[in-house]
């Protein structure tokens, strides 16, 4: 002990501040310093090891309910054990009240000194943000209140900087998902979105593995990146001196298990896509991508709404659903509508009709130059039409040329059997009927879209067309973005609300500001 207290005063002998460099946090912090100091000096080990036979604060808030017990009650025949840490602190001379927090919620802690003298001088340490165990016995107080009046107490954490709220907030956005670990303890609502997250892909697990689906993994780290249209992020193997890059689809190798016998696979997948950042967009971000031999397009909207539905049964509040503005109404069947359609509906052009479509382009303000026909069409089509998709909509049919992976439709070659589904504006998921005809497969690939610049599906990967060539049955294929649906299902309306650790610029220091003005 005398070895950890020399440690702790030489640590505070180099000044070592905390990373805010605010002086008044600064300050919190050198007070929690001797209150450490305080702690290792009475005997008293500030941060603890294994706790066994721990309940939560929900099962103890039942126990107290079941024993109906009355104002000021306590029952001297039932104890237990909590840990959490403390939210708030409320010193009354011989009696201290605290409040912890655990994952399922907050619950009222009674320290009598009566039963804690021997604890007394070390409880008088007690900070906003420690970590602490008790054991009690389950009582009421007089006001009513469910507690634990505590006979046992120990620290597991002494925190060395304090709450948020005790100096500063954490209301500014950028400084809560840089510090997601403090946002989760101070703001329960925040930490049940990320509950729900957890709940919405076992729910989809579930859904699948009802449906005889495999999950799988491929690989991140890929020689050759394909199956979307998207600038990926490039890295080196050293040993192999061979340049990789992060997958921004797993589907090339989740058709080569088709190829391989495994009928209906899913994955969940983490894509790295080197490109902007937004509401709707981070580089990296999960989707949940499967694939159904002797399938088509119409099983994936059969499989997008089963999906969809057992998340809303899994997480509670049913098909309506507020999300910003607007209520969606989540309840299958939901509408299909053909892209030609919207397009005349909402563009006032007809597919086909270039002539109009460039002219609309025009008027939309869109440099279109030398793009090639589809992707202008298209542009037109998401500055026209997607603004006007609030509910569940699946939009089918889509121009051929951009969906070199898509098998056409067997009246018009120039319609691709894909559809997108729309929710609130956003593209939820993306769907094929697979094209499974190697040699129009090498083909499709072979041509690049003039006006896609870097983001292009022109890559040739010849391993795949062998494996196409050793025979892939025909499929359905399904992603869904799993970011965009929690969004959608616990109203987030930007998705670093539903990326634990979403990315973000560096942080610049003092230092570093007074390097760029010298």
């Amino acid at each position: 002990m005398k070895l950890v207290l020399a440690c702790h005063r030489f640590y505070r002998s180099k000044k070592i501040v905390a990373d805010t460099r605010k002086p008044m946090a600064d300050q919190f912090r050198e007070d929690r310093l001797k209150k450490l100091e305080r702690l290792i000096e009475l005997g008293t080990k500030p941060y603890g090891q294994r706790t066994q036979d721990i309940q939560s604060t929900t099962e103890i808030h039942q126990q107290i309910e079941a024993l109906d017990l009355g104002a000021g009650e306590t029952s001297e025949a039932s104890s237990v054990r909590v840990c959490g840490r403390v939210m708030l602190h409320r010193p009354m001379g011989k009696l201290a009240f605290l409040k912890i927090r655990d994952r399922r919620g907050d619950l009222q802690i009674g320290l009598p000194k009566q039963y804690l003298a021997d604890h007394w001088p070390a409880i008088k340490q007690i900070d906003l943000g420690d970590i602490i165990t008790v054991q009690g016995q389950l009582g009421k107080t007089k006001t009513g209140e469910n507690t634990v009046w505590a006979t046992e107490f120990s620290f597991l954490s002494k925190a060395l900087l304090p709450p948020p709220g005790k100096w500063h907030g954490l209301s500014d956005m950028d400084l809560r998902y840089r510090r997601r670990y403090v946002d989760l303890f101070v703001n329960p609502d925040v930490r049940k979105v990320f509950e729900a997250r957890s709940q919405i892909i076992q729910a989809i697990r579930e859904c699948l593995a009802a449906r005889d689906f495999m999950e799988v993994e491929t690989p991140v780290l890929q020689p050759m990146y394909g199956g979307a249209a998207a600038r990926p992020f490039t890295t080196h193997h050293n040993t192999l001196d061979m340049q990789l890059y992060l997958r921004i689809s797993p589907e090339l190798y989740l058709k080569r298990l088709l190829v391989g016998g495994l009928e209906r696979v899913f994955e969940f997948s983490k894509n790295f896509r080197n490109e902007g950042i937004s509401t709707k967009h981070n580089p990296e971000f999960t989707m949940m991508e499967l694939y159904q031999a002797y399938g088509d397009y119409h099983d994936m909207m059969d499989i997008t709404e089963a999906i969809v539905s057992a998340a809303i049964e899994k997480i509670g509040g049913g098909y309506e659903r507020p999300f910003g503005e607007h209520t969606l109404n989540f309840k299958p069947p939901w509408p299909r509508r053909k892209y030609a359609d919207l397009l005349a509906e909402y563009g006032g052009v007809t597919i086909g009709d270039m002539s109009a479509i460039r002219a609309k382009a025009d008027e939309l303000g869109i440099e279109h130059g030398k793009m090639d026909d589809a992707v202008v069409t298209n542009a037109v089509f998401e500055a026209t039409v997607e603004p006007q998709l609030i509910q569940p909509t699946f939009v089918l049919d889509y121009p051929a040329p951009l969906c070199p992976l898509t098998k056409r439709h067997p009246d018009d070659s120039s319609i691709a059997l894909r559809f997108e589904v729309f929710v609130a504006r956003m593209e939820l998921g993306n769907a094929y009927s697979e094209l499974n005809d190697p040699l129009v497969q090498r083909e499709t690939l072979s041509k690049g879209l003039a006006g896609e610049g870097d983001e292009t599906m022109a890559v040739m990967d010849e391993d795949f067309i062998m494996a196409m060539e050793y025979g892939m049955p025909p499929a359905g294929g399904l992603g869904i973005g799993i970011d965009r649906l929690v969004m959608l299902l616990t109203n987030q309306t930007s998705i670093r609300d539903v990326i634990l650790f979403p990315l973000q610029r560096p942080l610049r220091t003092e230092d570093e500001d007074r390097d760029t003005v010298s």
